[in-house]
């Protein structure tokens, strides 16, 4: 068995020191966001969630796991969508990934991000527009 630090933070202390420290938005704003030229949706979630379910229309699929290296300018895999000066809203299924993704690209220094409360599965449950995921070259 693995012994953890007795101090050691767990997910949902991870969960909310993320949420204490970012900005959620909600359905009904996202919606009535989503043709903001100013705006970029990131879609966190693996793409077999993707391939299943579909996304939010005009959301830019970025895995969690690429985050930081897209976000860094000086990384290798730096993607040019990030040095842009825009707004970005991350989500993921249920709100969980993309608060941590939302707190790390804070902390990389994008200026004006946010995620939205409930994640992929509130949008659905409000039964917001869905489109099938095509795969882009970038």
């Amino acid at each position: 068995l693995m012994t953890v630090r007795s101090d050691a933070a767990g997910y949902q202390d991870l969960l909310a020191e993320a949420n204490a420290s970012v900005e959620t938005i909600g359905v009904e704003r996202l919606g009535t966001a989503l043709e903001d030229d100013d705006l970029i949706v990131i879609d966190l979630r693996d793409v077999r969630e993707l391939e299943r379910e579909g996304q939010i229309p005009g959301a830019v699929h970025t895995p969690r796991g690429m985050l930081e290296f897209w976000i860094d300018p000086e990384s290798p895999y730096a993607k040019p969508i990030f040095q842009e000066d825009k707004r970005f809203v991350f989500y993921c299924q249920s709100g969980w990934r993309s608060a941590l993704a939302c707190a790390v690209a804070n902390r990389m220094g994008l200026q004006r991000t946010s995620h939205l409360d409930g994640g992929f599965s509130a949008w659905k449950d409000a039964g917001r527009p869905i489109v099938p995921y095509a795969k882009k070259r970038r």
